[in-house]
């Protein structure tokens, strides 16, 4: 047992030691007449292989002063030992997927030495074929799946970076533009009247700039073109959102 919080303890099993014994068997054929037999080997190894309990004991641990103090210290405690024996029937049908050797004149079943499953189970052939065929296909499905689900997330990925490359680019040709009217009425102004100009607002360029946008510092607006820009409200020079406004007073 082991305390997940203080007062609190949860129950979790754990393999202190594992000690298991086998014993070999042979394949043999259905078919009369035939002494082909072939040796399992490490029977342990292959998936599927059914085996029955026929024993199953729990032993209680028996604790001395010496361990209670070294469990509290731990935060561990052994509660015992589970003991149980498995066996294969004498007579049980198995089929056995794996590499076959010819050693002298003996043949030998053993797991595939490229890393592929092995199989002792006591489905036939063709149940064991239809399922690994099934579960090919489920994993098929969800490749399909998963990679329909990749391709719509980055198709709206790179959609939202469009449109907002062309908001960048929208941005870009409106301050292009105020600069050029801007421009335009300064050159055409008499002398005397290209100050006042340069005090009008950029956006309708007839009030005087009234406001100082924070933290950009640019002065380019007048109090009414502020209020009708749009949220989140930004410069209209440098674009970056404004956190706050100054009123800005001509003497």
């Amino acid at each position: 047992m082991a305390p997940a919080s203080p007062g609190t303890r949860n129950d979790c099993s754990k393999i202190i030691h594992q000690r298991t014994n086998t014993v070999p068997f042979d394949l043999v054929p259905h078919e009369d007449g035939v002494d082909v037999a072939v040796r399992v080997l490490k029977p342990l190894d292959s998936v599927d292989l059914g085996l029955e309990t026929v024993y199953e004991k729990f032993h209680p641990s028996i604790q001395s002063f010496t361990d209670v103090i070294g469990h509290y210290i731990s935060g561990e405690r052994p509660k015992g030992i589970q003991e149980t024996e498995e066996v294969l029937k004498v007579g049980a049908t198995l089929t056995g997927v794996g590499e076959l050797v010819l050693d002298n004149n003996s043949v030998r079943l053993q797991p595939p030495k490229q890393g592929m499953q092995y199989y002792l189970s006591s489905q036939d052939f063709e149940s064991l074929l239809q399922r690994q065929e099934s579960s090919v296909r489920l994993w098929k499905v969800l490749t399909l799946v998963f990679g329909f689900a990749t391709c719509a997330t980055l198709f709206f990925i790179l959609r939202k970076q469009y449109l907002q490359w062309q908001e960048r680019l929208r941005l870009k040709q409106m301050e292009k533009e105020f600069r050029e009217h801007e421009a335009q009425l300064l050159s055409q102004a008499k002398p005397e009247d290209r100050e006042s100009l340069k005090s009008t607002c950029v956006v309708c360029l007839s009030n005087f700039k009234s406001c100082v946008f924070l933290e950009c510092g640019h002065v380019c607006s007048c109090t009414e073109c502020y209020c009708a820009l749009p949220e989140p409200k930004r410069c209209p020079i440098c674009r970056q959102e404004i956190a706050r406004v100054i009123p800005l007073y001509n003497s």
